[in-house]
């Protein structure tokens, strides 16, 4: 269960810590905008 539970919160705070990428570039755009700006900007994905 403590396996699970740590599997859990590393995925939550991987998907926060993406979704703070997405929403500190991208204020307020619309999807269309946001796949050309990834691509412009790849240094912003930390993989």
């Amino acid at each position: 269960i403590s396996w699970f539970l740590l599997f859990i919160v590393f995925s939550a705070a991987l998907l926060l810590f993406n979704f703070l990428n997405y929403y500190s570039f991208l204020p307020s755009s619309p999807l269309t905008s946001l796949h050309q700006k990834i691509e412009q900007k790849p240094l912003n994905w930390k993989w």
